[in-house]
């Protein structure tokens, strides 16, 4: 159903207990904006986008002459990213990814902090992505938000797809063991945080 998103089709995020989300389906499409910007001016070395959709991050880290590699387990997302000349795989972040170890950053854009449904997890699994002092750069909801987790599903107007386990928290709720948060910033309506690998 992420695929659906991804081509354009209105989409909405469903959380038992939680008001529905419409996914940002037009920002995914277009170029990276002024939120965007606090991402992509924290990665000035090889940068793993992790959950990269359409590839905007990605293409706009290259076009700044960062190394930069998407990963997404959709493949529509790995083929509108290459179509807009990004590099991406098919792969699942959980699995074997290239250069473990070794990234500088790895991003968390558009929620993404909420894969697998257990932030703590997805980062203890991003620390041993990153090499020493690596930093992941997160998009977080706002302070005082809280953790949310649950078995959400993406919808559209007439088809929901199955239920996948989610979260959404901000940055206080986040078990980052393994890692110091430098900053937290808003721009744009959107929230950020930075965490550094210890």
């Amino acid at each position: 159903m992420f695929d659906q998103a991804l081509r354009g089709r209105p989409s909405w995020l469903d959380l038992p207990g939680v008001t529905s989300r419409e996914l940002s389906v037009a920002r995914w499409q277009a170029d990276a904006d002024d939120g965007d910007a606090v991402l992509l001016d924290a990665c000035a070395g090889p940068t793993l986008d992790v959950g990269c959709g359409p590839g905007r991050l990605v293409t706009a880290l290259l076009s700044r002459g960062v190394h930069a590699l998407g990963v997404d387990v959709s493949p529509e997302a790995v083929r509108r990213t290459t179509a807009r000349g990004g590099v991406a795989i098919r792969r699942d972040v959980f699995g074997p990814l290239p250069g473990e170890g070794r990234w500088r950053h790895v991003l968390l854009a558009d929620g993404n902090i909420g894969i697998g449904g257990d932030p703590a997890a997805l980062l203890r699994r991003v620390r041993r992505l990153l090499g020493p002092s690596g930093t992941v750069v997160v998009e977080v909801e706002p302070p005082g938000s809280g953790l949310t987790v649950g078995l959400a599903r993406v919808r559209t107007a007439d088809t929901c797809g199955q239920r996948f386990p989610w979260a959404w928290s901000d940055a206080e709720s986040v078990a980052a063991d393994g890692f110091f948060l430098l900053w937290q910033v808003e721009r744009a309506g959107r929230w950020f945080a930075c965490w550094e690998r210890l």
